[in-house]
C-alpha cells in the first residue's frame, strides 16, 4: 500500500527516469532536404554534410532526390510531399530555377523557412542560398583553359542543363570570361547532356568529329566532364586540354593519369552543412545571411593530394 510520501517519491523518479530518456526522432526538428539528384558522388558528399550536421545540432535530416537530373516533375513532387509534413524548415536544389516557385510560395504563406542549396530559384523566398559562386569558378576554368591551350584556338562547353541556376551559371561564367579576358579563343559549341555521362559522351564525340581543330572542351559538372573524359578517349583525341568541374572518382584518376588537366572542385560537404544550420537557425527565427559562399579551388595533378585540396575532393 502507498503512502503519501511513498507515492511522491515514486512520481519524482518517474519524471527523472522520463527526462533522462533521449528525446526520439519524432521529438526533433524536421528539416526534408530535395536535392538534385542522388546519380553522383557529388551528392553523396553534400549528404555527408548535411548528416553532419543533423547530429550536431539534433535535428531530424532525410535528403531525397529525383533519379536523374532532368526529372523536374519528380523534384516537384518531391517538394510537395516533404511540404505537406509541415516540416520546421526545407532545403531546396533547384533543378529549375523558375519551376518550383508556385509551391516555395506556400510554404512561405505557412511559414516555412526555405533554404536553396547549391542551385537557387529566382525568386527572393530562400532566406539564404548556399552555394559556390559558380560564375566565379567557371571564369577560373576560362583562365586555365586559356593557359593550358596557349590563349588562342577552339574550344567546346558541355553542361548538364540551361534551367538550373548551376547549368546557367558555369556556363556564362565561362563564355563571358573566355569574350572579355581571352579574346584569341572562340567557344565553338556549348551542348546539353542533362548531367549523363553516356549522353555527354556521344555529344563530345558529335563536336569532335565536327571540329577537327579543337583544343579543348569544358564539362560543367561531374557527369558532364566523365562524359568528355570518355569521348575524348574514344577518339583517341589526346591533344585535347579537358577541364573539369566537381571531382569524383573518374575525374581524379584522369587527371592522375593526364587524360584531364585539372578541375574547379565545390566544397559539398561544406554545402550540406551550412545549408542544415542555416535551416535550424531560419527555423529558431534567427537572421541567416543572405547567401552563404562554400567555396571552390582548381586542383590538378601537382596539387590534389596538398591537405587543403584532399580535403574537399570526395570519391
Amino acid at each position: 500500500m502507498f503512502t503519501r510520501r511513498t507515492l511522491i517519491g515514486a512520481l519524482g523518479a518517474a519524471v527523472f527516469i522520463a527526462a533522462s530518456i533521449p528525446a526520439t526522432a519524432e521529438d526533433k526538428v524536421y528539416i526534408p532536404l530535395i536535392s538534385k539528384g542522388f546519380q553522383h558522388q557529388f551528392w553523396q558528399a553534400v549528404k555527408a554534410g548535411a548528416d553532419k550536421a543533423a547530429a550536431e545540432f539534433n535535428v531530424e535530416v532525410t535528403f531525397e532526390g529525383p533519379d536523374n537530373e532532368t526529372m523536374v516533375d519528380r523534384q516537384i513532387d518531391m517538394l510537395s510531399a516533404a511540404l505537406a509534413k509541415k516540416p520546421a524548415a526545407l532545403g531546396f536544389a533547384a533543378l529549375d530555377s523558375q519551376a518550383a516557385i508556385p509551391i516555395l510560395k506556400e510554404a512561405q504563406e505557412a511559414g516555412i523557412p526555405v533554404i536553396a542549396f547549391d542551385s537557387g530559384v529566382d525568386s527572393d523566398i530562400p532566406k539564404t542560398t548556399a552555394a559556390t559562386d559558380n560564375v566565379a569558378a567557371a571564369a577560373l576554368a576560362a583562365d586555365k583553359m586559356a593557359e593550358l591551350i596557349g590563349g588562342a584556338g577552339k574550344v567546346a562547353v558541355i553542361a548538364h542543363d540551361q534551367t538550373s541556376r548551376t547549368g546557367i551559371d558555369r556556363v556564362d561564367g565561362f563564355v563571358n570570361q573566355m569574350k572579355e579576358k581571352h579574346p584569341g579563343i572562340e567557344v565553338v559549341t556549348v551542348q546539353y547532356g542533362a548531367g549523363d555521362h553516356l549522353k555527354s559522351t556521344e555529344i563530345t564525340k558529335s563536336i569532335l568529329q565536327a571540329n577537327p581543330a579543337l583544343k579543348g572542351m569544358f564539362g560543367a559538372n561531374e557527369g558532364s566532364a566523365i562524359g568528355v573524359v570518355n569521348g575524348v578517349t574514344e577518339m583517341d583525341r589526346k591533344e585535347i586540354v579537358i577541364i573539369g568541374y566537381d571531382s569524383g572518382t573518374q575525374q581524379l584518376q584522369a587527371i592522375r593519369d593526364g587524360v584531364m588537366a585539372g578541375a574547379i572542385t565545390q566544397n559539398p560537404v561544406g554545402i550540406g552543412y551550412e545549408t542544415v544550420k542555416a535551416a535550424v537557425a531560419a527555423a529558431k527565427g534567427e537572421e541567416v545571411p543572405t547567401e552563404i559562399d562554400t567555396g571552390f579551388y582548381w586542383f590538378d595533378k601537382s596539387n590534389m593530394d596538398d591537405p587543403e585540396i584532399a580535403a574537399v575532393l570526395y570519391d
